[in-house]
């Protein structure tokens, strides 16, 4: 009998720990669908607000305040709490703040909108990578970059339906109103089956004084990839509107999603074959080159390849420094993930706007160049990650 109850236990096991990985990937998804679907309407709100470049930079930049004001509150309740409750909490404000977006009909109320959906973005970020990170443990094999090709995967369902509404010509309250209805139908359905008890008995403060060099520059090379995903997520709609003067301004933002998608549906695979220090120089080259085609040949086509080598370069680099950061003994696994990701969020929150300012005083096309430095700037501290890795292992 012992056999087969061991054979049953094994089992069990095996089911609880694919329907986790369901779940999680469920809120990946609706996370990519939720942001993208934001994002992807930002050239109507410009619009209908108008707002020039300047003035829209200037709102965006209530995105890093909020998500930095989370920062305290964020690290808080992952090690207070199992990390699927700050998940679903944090998923259901952001999901509403889309529909207090969609109604704001002045710019504080809209401001006001914008930092709700950043701060609740910040906390579920952490809590979500938290279980990706815990539960890639369980599997002892590499599954983060699959979560975030779910994340790119939702990006490219919500900016394609996007698309199709705006065809229809949808008002942004009634497509607002849909995705936040869908969102909340499949939180409730999803939460049952999130991982439980993941709270770290340890390593859960915050140490104040000299970063730990190891952790500052897995986050500057987040913050870099991020920079440049956030400016792609926020301008590149609008920089087919306005330089490739494409009337279907999603077209760019839609093949930028997907080629990041397809991406880290294989990075893993790749990492596994060639190394995470070669995919780093890989990523950091296609990144700049995208840019340069971009910004050099400001067309369709150029463009539009362009935005997909941006795509591909940027996908892997923010999967691989949090499975990175998931090897250090100095904090738990929720705790360096939000210290990673407050590298991202600012990364991904100050691009945009810091876009939009230098795009006010010289032009979009010009803006661009950030982007382009910035992936440049992966080779060298990519580098320096590992210099110092081999160096702690040479110690011990």
């Amino acid at each position: 009998m012992r056999p087969i109850l061991q054979k049953d236990r094994g089992q069990h096991l095996m089911d609880l720990k694919q329907k986790q990985r369901i779940a999680l990937s469920i809120f990946f998804f609706l996370t990519g669908f939720c942001f993208s679907t934001w994002a992807s309407r930002i050239p109507t709100i410009k619009t209908a607000f108008g707002f020039n470049e300047a003035e829209l930079g200037s709102l965006l930049f209530t995105m890093p305040i909020a998500s930095l004001l989370g920062l305290p509150i964020s690290g808080f309740l992952v090690s207070r709490f199992d990390s699927r409750i700050p998940l679903v909490a944090a998923f259901v404000a952001n999901a509403i703040s889309l529909l207090f977006i969609s109604y704001s009909t002045s710019t504080l109320t809209l401001v006001a909108a914008i930092f709700l959906f950043a701060f609740s973005m910040r906390v579920l970020n952490i809590a979500m990578n938290t279980q990706a990170i815990t539960l890639q443990k369980i599997y002892n094999r590499k599954i983060n970059g699959a979560f975030h090709g779910l994340w790119s995967t939702g990006g490219i369902v919500g900016v394609g339906f996007s698309t199709i509404l705006l065809n229809f010509q949808t008002s942004i309250t009634t497509h607002f109103f849909i995705v936040t209805a869908i969102t909340l139908v499949a939180t409730a359905f999803a939460y049952p089956f999130l991982m439980r008890n993941d709270r770290s008995p340890s390593g859960n403060k915050l140490i104040i004084g000299k970063p730990d060099p190891f952790i500052f520059f897995l986050g500057v090379l987040a913050f870099l990839s991020a920079l440049c995903e956030g400016g792609m997520f926020d301008w590149s709609g609008i920089y087919f509107k306005e330089v490739v003067d494409e009337e279907i301004f999603t077209a760019g933002y839609l093949i930028f999603m997907t080629f990041m998608a397809l991406s880290r549906f294989v990075s893993d695979r790749i990492i596994d074959r060639i190394g995470m220090p070669r995919m780093f120089i890989i990523s950091s080259v296609l990144i700049a080159l995208g840019i340069f085609l971009a910004i050099a040949f400001p067309t369709f086509w150029p463009a539009l390849i362009g935005f997909s080598l941006v795509g591909f370069g940027t996908a892997s680099v923010i999967p691989m420094t949090f499975t990175l950061a998931g090897t250090t003994e100095k904090y738990s696994p929720g705790m360096t993930i939000s210290i990673i990701t407050t590298y991202v969020i600012t990364g991904m929150l100050i691009g945009p706007p810091m876009i939009g300012y230098i795009a006010h005083a010289l032009g979009l096309r010009s803006a661009f160049i950030s982007f382009f430095i910035a992936g440049l700037l992966i080779i060298p501290f990519s580098s320096l990650v590992f210099r110092y890795k081999k160096r702690q292992q040479a110690e011990l």
